[in-house]
């Protein structure tokens, strides 16, 4: 970049906020704030500049002379010179000018003896130095005492939830305040309400009882209608009541608003905030408040909830807006002149993100250059603080300015600069949105980036394919070539495009030379280098090199081309690779560049290389890749990313690019014509948008080695398997391998911090989260901790992960999301280091032999293959997902064959892990109690309800259904809820989610409302509201009730119609109660209740049946069965122990989906302890044994055996 061009613009930016920021202080003085208070305030706010912050103390002090003036006249003078010649407009720097040549000119005498403060108070009127000498107080000390007497809110008025006031209500929520929010803008209230806040239709609904009103409007036209219009607050606010009034309004609003409000017996808080969305939602805002004591201290627990920094500005109400009033004229020059200045230096012919990067760290950078240029530079106006909102701020800053006396020069320009900006219609758009206006008038465009494009489009536009497919081709080349392809990886990810491929994780001579008998077409020498330093990974390709050619020389006819494979972000240690590989080999005739990737969404288009993110190519100097604290970079084109990354050693201009077109129209032979004609150590770029593109390159590449030529190249994943010939094959899973009935759970480890992992993993844990345990153990205490806590945090998890694998549960252990990163690229990779050895030992501790692994992450993955399982070699079996390699792991290993899941940080959708994870997984075959019955219904059977009192209950109705393949539901009684409490419902609840089988959870005859609300909150997945007690109306009124809490909970709700004679659990029915179920009540009832599922009277009895035997209604089944069919819902028979199995048959046929067993088992048990037993663990296990023995009968008896 042109130095002397950027100086330009510095030297335009640090003249206008010189001037700009002794215009704010002078203001604030004239206002009654301070100097010195406006210093320590905003210095450390939005409205800080590098001038505000090291200029304006020497000023204050009267320690800055003339001479500095002088300076910044002849600097400005240079810029609005060349500006002149360009015919370029800088309103801003030519009136900074105008004023630093006024104050230049009424420097007297001895111009070193001259200050610059007097001869600003010359200009503007304004007393400063008597200001600034005035005593100080501390704004911080004071908000502190606030604090410490605040008295205590409980409800709490929110008016005005806009992008500021949503995050500041939700973060009075999150502080337990009960908030009542009111805006005009409905699906705001519907979010708010969502968000756990009560709403109100207007502002004096949500004014009643609180005993503090926020309001945080646009204006003060809208406070003005919130407080006295139609429904205003005011009327409605309780006497004594506080309101915070936290809208950018003018001094003397507020103090006018204070006046009235103190006849209403109403206090005010001046309370103005900055800060931003985000920060308001973390309840991190600066606030400066004013006001009386009284009304400070009434809302000191509201203003501590919303901020990080409070201050509390003397002069009552009025200061804290006269004080914001002062940093909005600051930030707003600063937001318009860091507009001006990007577009001076678009202008001048510099790149403005070089541009951006040079003044951040120079003396014109601001707070809101850094926050909003970059807006600029996207191109990207979403509003996160609308332009018109600088219409108001800078228009109240003109108006004070002018009531007071004060000459506002610079901020007046920037006010219309912001007008100009609202009357063209960019009112609404971002602030930032101000450089529209320099762009308009002059044709420059600020933004610094390449564009995002429509993927299809993109495709669709470049030419036909190259017709022939070379694969066979470069199979018989291969044969010709007889070159070994070796693939030094620096991480297991760039295995994800091979299969019937082996890979090494050392490289001895010793290996090297048994890999090199066997004459393979290519294998993979796994380095991980990209975990290390840059020296260190250095030293190692050397080292590999070394290896590999005292290995070739040991073999006969060995020949090998070395592939430098990695990442398809273009993160990674280039160029010290390929120079230390270079350093070893010897000068190569080219240095291959190749980052294409199918799999991964990684196109390389004229030359510019993209990553896809949905239907879109981004720029991949636009992607979260590229801000990689090791690896990041700034160049999307990859001639200018090879100068970049080489500091300029490899000028863009030297790189030589092989097109699309080349590849589309000249095919193989013009590929290997232009890589023949390259000079001796060229660097080359391959452009690619298909795999048939990256053939055609291959098979051009293998006819130059044939001819003599050399490379070396540094590719992603796709160059290896077109350069090898490799077809590909379908994803496997655990049946492909012989492993679908191993019932251990599975490891899955995640150490990769990209965003796509971490959505990933949310993605995970949602769809996966009943299959699956998490162990998430903290990055602070693995990185940044002591040695004993670093200890103790991969003790814990290793002995968690341990019990959960031996218990065949699939075992998440993953990094807390934080990411942690040092101050400089080596610090970082030593916290990555830290983190990545820890999960090592993590899993090194792991006695239990997992079904699979996977692990996320290419450090992670390397890590844990070579370190943790102790692997030499693996076998790449192919793919469990696209561009997700599976390996076997070698005998040497730790576990020997365990399936070996390597998954890139940067590859598939959000779902891409939880559908490798669902596939691999060990299921325990949860399913809803509605999907029970559904399957039942679908597959003509009938499912089980065992009545269990204990966990040997509870383990008797899992094995049987495990034993037998049948799903089952067990069953509490409210009587055995009574006695086992929540341990008991708890102990079922686990046990059904640890089976194989799906088992689910049913709470039985639920009669007593208090019970049942309880029940839906303890885990069951189905209830029985039993009314059937009650007579019809009362049974339909508490069935609903009942109804409608449940299915709230995604509860199936079962309830009863008619009522059966016998005994069950000590409640006894006499036969003259008992009625059976009427069809046209059922139609009525199941339609005004909303149930799932109907228990039908037809004769069936609780307990035993006579000696006569049972005398079932199967005629009113039959209707009753159609009925169901029709509304929808599942029949279910109480009383089934002592049904005789014809019977059985007939009521499944005639639509019985659920059967009630209760006598049969209790029965079991009980005859169990008739007979004497040594050890209470004796009668645990034959009681067990003997509940499952009834439990699996019935499984057969009701068909439901063999249906899991």
């Amino acid at each position: 970049m042109n130095y002397s061009k950027a100086k330009m613009v510095d030297d335009l930016l640090l003249g206008i906020h010189v001037v700009t920021s002794v215009e704010a202080v002078s203001l604030g003085a004239q206002v009654g704030i301070h100097p010195w208070m406006v210093y320590n305030i905003i210095s450390n706010a939005a409205g800080n500049s590098w001038a505000f912050k090291n200029h304006l103390p020497p000023l204050l002090r009267g320690e800055t002379k003339s001479q500095f003036l002088h300076t910044l006249v002849q600097d400005m003078g240079t810029v609005l010179d060349r500006a002149k010649s360009l015919t370029f407009p800088l309103p801003l720097a030519a009136v900074a000018h105008q004023q630093l040549i006024a104050g230049s000119s009424n420097v007297r005498g001895d111009e070193n003896e001259g200050t610059l403060i007097k001869v600003w108070e010359k200009l503007l009127g304004v007393h400063l130095q008597e200001a600034a000498s005035a005593e100080l107080y501390s704004p911080e000390q004071l908000a502190s005492q606030i604090i410490a007497n605040s008295i205590s809110v409980k409800r709490v008025g929110f008016i005005g939830l806009g992008a500021m006031g949503f995050g500041m209500a939700t973060q009075l929520l999150k502080s337990q305040f009960c908030v009542l929010g009111y805006d005009a803008y409905k699906p705001t209230l519907s979010r708010f309400a969502s968000a756990g806040g009560l709403i109100g239709n207007s502002p004096a609904e949500v004014c009643k009882d609180v005993d503090v009103l926020v309001i945080m409007v646009a204006n003060e036209a809208q406070a003005e209608s919130i407080l006295y219009g139609h429904h205003g607050a005011v009327p409605a606010l309780p006497s004594g009541a506080s309101i915070i009034l936290s809208s950018t309004v003018s001094p003397a609003f507020v103090s006018q608003l204070d006046r009235r409000l103190q006849s209403k017996d109403l206090k005010l808080v001046d309370a103005p905030v900055s800060g931003g969305v985000k920060r308001a939602a973390d309840g991190t805002l600066t606030i400066m408040a004013s006001g009386t004591i009284e009304a400070l201290t009434c809302c000191g627990s509201v203003l501590k909830a919303l901020s990080e920094k409070l201050y509390v500005i003397k002069g009552g109400c009025g200061a804290g807006s006269g004080l914001k009033m002062v940093n909005q004229l600051l930030a707003g020059v600063h937001i318009a002149s860091s507009a001006e200045a990007m577009a001076y230096g678009t202008r001048l012919g510099l790149s403005t993100r070089n541009l951006f990067d040079f003044i951040r760290n120079s003396e014109g950078t601001s707070w809101m250059f850094e926050n909003r240029v970059p807006h600029m530079l996207d191109n990207d106006y979403t509003p996160y603080s609308a332009l018109n909102i600088f219409v108001k701020d800078l228009g109240i800053v003109s108006h004070e300015g002018a009531l007071h006396g004060v000459p506002l020069h610079i901020s007046t320009v920037a006010h219309q600069l912001f007008l100009a900006g609202s009357a063209a219609g960019w009112g609404q758009q971002d602030d930032a949105g101000v450089v529209k206006v320099y762009e308009t008038l002059t044709g420059v465009r600020v933004e610094g980036k390449l564009p995002i494009l429509k993927k299809e489009d993109v495709l669709q536009s470049l030419p036909p394919q190259w017709p022939w497919d070379p694969i066979d081709d470069i199979r018989k080349l291969n044969r010709s070539n007889s070159k070994t392809l070796v693939v030094l990886d620096d991480d297991p990810t760039g295995t994800q495009t091979v299969h019937n491929v082996e890979v090494l994780t050392e490289w001895s001579v010793g290996s090297l030379i048994e890999q090199f008998k066997k004459k393979p077409t290519c294998f993979f020498i796994l380095t991980n280098s990209r975990s290390l330093s840059s020296s260190k990974a250095s030293a190692l390709t050397k080292d590999v090199c070394r290896n590999l050619s005292s290995a070739a020389k040991s073999v006969e006819s060995i020949n090998y081309t070395v592939v430098l494979r990695g990442d398809s972000t273009l993160r990674g240690h280039f160029p010290e690779e390929a120079e230390a590989a270079v350093s070893v080999l010897g000068e190569m005739d080219a240095w291959i560049l190749c980052p294409f990737f199918l799999q991964g969404g990684r196109y390389t288009i004229g030359d510019v290389h993209y990553v896809t993110d949905s239907d879109r190519l981004v720029p991949a100097g636009e992607t979260e890749f590229a801000k990689d604290a090791a690896f990041g970079y700034k160049s999307s084109n990859l001639c200018e990313w090879v100068e970049e990354k080489t500091l300029g050693r490899i000028p863009a201009s030297s790189v030589i690019s092989i097109s699309i077109q080349l590849l589309r129209n000249g095919g193989p032979d013009a590929v290997c014509e232009l890589l023949c004609s390259l000079q001796k150590g060229s660097t080359c770029i391959v452009n690619a948008a298909s795999e048939r593109d990256m053939a055609v390159f291959s098979a051009g590449m293998i006819q130059a080695e044939l001819k003599g030529k050399s490379f070396l190249c540094r590719t992603a994943a796709s160059f290896v398997s077109s350069r090898i010939g490799i077809i590909p094959k379908a994803p496997m899973l655990p049946k492909d391998l012989g492993i679908n009935k191993d019932w251990k759970g599975g490891l899955v480890v995640v150490g990769s911090y990209v965003p796509k992992t971490t959505k990933q993993v949310e993605e995970l844990k949602m769809h996966c989260g009943q299959i699956l345990r998490s162990i998430e153990v903290s990055v602070n205490k693995l990185a940044m901790k002591s040695l004993e806590d670093r200890d103790e945090e991969i003790n814990v998890a290793a002995e968690m992960a341990d019990c959960y694998l031996g218990a065949g549960k699939d075992t998440l252990i993953m990094t807390s999301r934080e990411l942690i990163t040092g101050k400089t690229p080596y610090e970082s990779l030593e916290i990555n280091f830290k983190v990545s050895s820890a999960l090592v030992e993590i899993v090194r501790r792991i006695s239990t032999r997992p079904r699979y692994i996977l692990a996320k992450g290419g450090i992670t993955s390397s890590d844990i293959a070579t370190k943790a399982l102790e692997a030499k070699c693996a076998r790449i079996v192919g793919q469990a997902l696209a561009g997700v390699p599976l390996w076997q792991l070698g005998p040497e290993s730790k576990h020997p064959g365990v399936p070996y899941i390597v998954f890139p940080g940067n590859v598939g959708d959000s779902k891409a892990l939880a559908e490798v994870v669902q596939s691999w997984a060990l299921h325990s075959k949860i399913s809803s109690a509605k999907d029970l019955l559904l399957n039942a219904e679908k597959g003509g059977y009938a499912v089980g309800a065992f009545n269990v009192y204990n966990i040997e209950g509870a383990q008797a109705v899992v094995a049987a259904a495990e034993e037998e393949n049948s799903p089952a539901i067990i069953q509490i009684h409210p009587s055995a809820f009574r006695q086992g409490g929540m341990p008991l419902v708890a102990a079922c609840v686990c046990t059904a989610k640890q089976a194989h089988v799906p088992i689910t959870v049913h709470f039985d005859h639920g009669n007593s409302k208090q019970e049942l609300v309880e029940a839906l909150d303890l885990g069951f997945d189905s209830v029985m509201a039993d009314g059937s007690h009650l007579p019809l109306k009362d049974n339909i009124s508490y069935t609903k009730f009942i109804s409608h809490l449940a299915h709230s909970k995604n509860i199936l709700v079962e309830a009863e119609l008619g009522r059966l004679s016998g005994t069950e659990d000590d409640l006894t029915v006499e036969d003259y109660e008992a009625r059976l179920t009427d069809v046209n009540q059922a139609e009525e009832f199941i339609g005004k209740t909303g149930i799932d599922a109907l228990a039908v009277c037809i004769g069936n009895v609780h307990g035993k049946y006579p000696a006569s035997g049972p005398n079932l209604r199967l005629d009113l089944l039959k209707d009753l069965y159609a009925l169901s069919l029709k509304k929808g819902v599942f029949l279910v028979l109480h009383g089934a122990s002592g049904l005789p199995k014809e019977l059985i048959k007939d009521c499944i046929e005639q639509g019985v989906r659920k059967f009630n067993v209760n006598t049969e088992v209790r029965k079991a048990y009980l005859d169990t302890l008739n007979t004497p037993k040594k050890d209470l663990v004796h009668i645990m296990a034959s009681t067990k044994e003997a509940m499952k023995s009834v439990v699996a009968e019935k499984m057969h008896l009701f068909g439901s055996a063999g249906k899991a």
